[in-house]
């Protein structure tokens, strides 16, 4: 790049490589180019290698890629929520409950996770399991038929989502009703057939949500574009542009 382009790396670009090696799934190769970063690594770096980890499930390399963001930046939430989810995918509720606890005690407050969708100019916020909306029974009843309609079509909740050590049917409950899934619910009630639903949240959509989405959007015939903390997602005939990977 040097060389050829006479353009010096910036931290955006071995940022931009360690997320290609994490795609990959290359996390040792990730980690090393990391370590071996001319510059301190910055919280973009090894947030993109904890990202990573969260994918593949390698809690190790997500611990110590956790701890070094959490050096830089301790009260990155989505630090301490990424690691949580690594442990309780891979069943170590215990350490996923720690840190939770170790949250509480240092006072980092897990930002509530929003959804928001605009109807002839109002916008409509969203959080989980929303009982706000005074459409709400109209909201809970389409999102209802749609969960059962997905499963006939295959889909099958990730209750890895869900970081809590419940039951299968509380888990399923929590899942259907995320902020994202309300919001996509009141855009079909509220829209006439084959419009095009732009959803906007604050925070990375979860895998349960990403995976029920392109189901949605098979089941309605309609595109559906969400913009999340991470990146753009363009939903249309039951897959993503992301590839399913963010």
């Amino acid at each position: 790049m040097k060389n050829a382009h006479k353009i010096d790396p910036t931290l955006s670009h071995y940022a931009c490589m360690v997320d290609l090696f994490g795609r990959a799934g290359l996390l040792q190769e990730a980690y090393k180019f990391v370590e071996n970063m001319p510059m301190e690594p910055d919280v973009i770096a090894w947030g993109s290698l904890l990202s990573s980890c969260k994918v593949y499930k390698n809690v190790d390399l997500a611990k110590v890629a956790a701890e070094r963001l959490l050096l830089i930046e301790p009260n990155n939430s989505g630090a301490y929520s990424a690691l949580a989810n690594v442990y309780s995918s891979c069943g170590k509720w215990d350490d996923a409950a720690k840190i939770r606890k170790l949250m509480k005690a240092r006072g980092v407050k897990k930002e509530q996770g929003l959804s928001w969708v605009q109807i002839q100019n109002k916008t409509h916020v969203f959080g989980v399991e929303d009982g706000l909306h005074p459409q709400k029974d109209e909201i809970y009843k389409m999102m209802d038929k749609i969960w059962k309609e997905i499963k006939k079509m295959g889909f099958a909740p990730d209750t890895e989502s869900v970081l809590h050590d419940l039951g299968v049917e509380v888990k399923d409950q929590i899942l259907r009703y995320h902020s994202e899934k309300l919001a996509i619910a009141f855009g079909i009630i509220s829209t006439p057939e084959n419009t095009t639903l732009r959803i906007m949240k604050n925070l990375r959509v979860c895998n349960d949500c990403h995976n029920a989405i392109k189901f949605i959007s098979k089941l309605v015939d309609r595109e559906i574009i969400v913009r999340d903390a991470t990146r753009f997602h363009h939903f249309k005939d039951g897959s993503c542009s992301c590839k399913d990977y963010w």
